[in-house]
């Protein structure tokens, strides 16, 4: 369990650091909607607020709701994700990281909400005309702990002996 605890605090707070730093970083640099293009017809940096959730879910609701629903389902993913931590004995190391990359990626984007109401976005990815909607580190560090929680699973059940 100790062991499993330092990978999640070491893991976690440096999702949150890196998330908050590179935010400082494109709200300093950039004006709101400002663009800089880092590979022409690829990717660039940009300067926006989300106000609601991945591709805008939500983004046109109310303040206060969207406020209080994106606020109260983070806390409580990040409640029961400590949870699990505590009452798991011996976790795999890779859940236990995957669940510091969703808490870390979570902190920092509540960390926005709470300070801005919306969520810092920057990473911009496109191809012509065609943009990924624009996603920021903590974004990132979610979606690559829920793919490999979502692999670790599927690995895991193909290892289960088969009863007959």
């Amino acid at each position: 369990m100790k062991k499993n605890l330092i990978i999640f605090i070491a893991c976690a707070a440096s999702v949150i650091a890196i998330d908050q730093l590179t935010k400082a970083v494109i709200t300093e640099k950039l004006f709101m909607y400002g663009t800089h293009k880092v590979i022409d017809g690829f990717f660039n940096l940009v300067y926006v607020m989300n106000p609601g959730a991945a591709f805008g879910f939500l983004s046109r609701t109310p303040e206060l709701f969207r406020y209080s629903f994106f606020i109260g389902i983070t806390v409580l993913a990040m409640l029961l994700i400590i949870y699990y931590l505590v009452k798991s004995e011996n976790e795999k190391a890779i859940i236990t990281l995957s669940l510091a990359l969703i808490f870390g990626g979570a902190v920092g984007n509540l960390i926005d909400r709470i300070r801005f109401g919306a969520v810092v976005d920057f990473l911009d990815f496109y191809i012509g005309n065609w943009h990924w909607p624009a996603f920021n580190a903590a974004d990132s560090a979610i979606t690559v702990g829920a793919a490999l929680m979502l692999w670790e699973m599927i690995i895991a059940r193909h290892k289960k002996p088969k009863t007959s």
